[in-house]
């Protein structure tokens, strides 16, 4: 649903996102200090230690691909039109959904699910915290077409009841792959959370903390 924005520099959106990811860095590196003294309470090798792992490699894979996907259609273009259609259509920001859905496959590469949970709620804390800032200056921008599109379209849980799409998108190469790639961040849990376990194991660092 192309409209004019009529607020341009009064709120900068790339400031928001670099402070962002700013702040997810630094709670990141106080989050991975306190692990290193953190364990499961069923140790490496065991079935349901196994089992949380995998779980969360298929919510990191669920969470890369599908910020990929919503980027085709945001495109760099929230700043210039609401965009409304596909998974914008039954969510203001699926994209954040699925970091979300990243976030607690992240978690769950420690092997427990305690830790899991927690990093899906800082996640959401953190990008909670960016979308109320975004939202006030897309409501100054965009005015009662956003507030339209606001009151329809849920904040994050999606309502697959509203979906609608389009027969053809506009693709920006450049933004998806900067999504892409900054998706693929989230891969980084995996050799990560695996060397705390092996140094768990090989007791080079203790266990403080056992977490189911």
């Amino acid at each position: 649903m192309p409209s004019e924005p009529k607020a341009d520099g009064a709120f900068d959106l790339q400031k928001v996102q670099r402070l962002r990811k700013a702040a997810i860095a630094i709670i990141g590196l106080v989050i991975v200090v306190g692990l290193l003294f953190v364990g499961s309470t069923w140790p490496q090798g065991t079935e349901i230690h196994e089992v949380i792992e995998h779980g969360g490699l298929l919510l990191i894979a669920t969470g890369i691909i599908g910020r990929a996907w919503c980027s085709l259609y945001i495109g760099g273009r929230k700043r210039a039109e609401i965009v409304d259609t596909g998974p914008y259509s039954v969510s203001r920001n699926p994209l954040y959904m699925f970091s979300f859905v990243a976030a607690g496959g992240m978690g769950a590469q420690t092997g427990s699910m305690t830790v899991a949970v927690a990093f899906t709620l800082i996640a959401v804390l953190v990008f909670a915290a960016t979308v109320r800032r975004e939202e006030a200056w897309l409501s100054a921008a965009f005015g009662q077409s956003y507030s339209d599109y606001r009151s329809r379209v849920p904040r994050f849980l999606p309502d697959f009841r509203l979906w609608g799409s389009q027969e053809t998108l506009e693709i920006r190469p450049a933004f998806f792959v900067r999504t892409l790639g900054d998706g693929l961040f989230f891969l980084l849990a995996i050799p990560l959370f695996e060397g705390i376990d092996w140094a768990h194991i090989d007791g080079w660092l203790p266990v403080l903390l056992h977490l189911p």
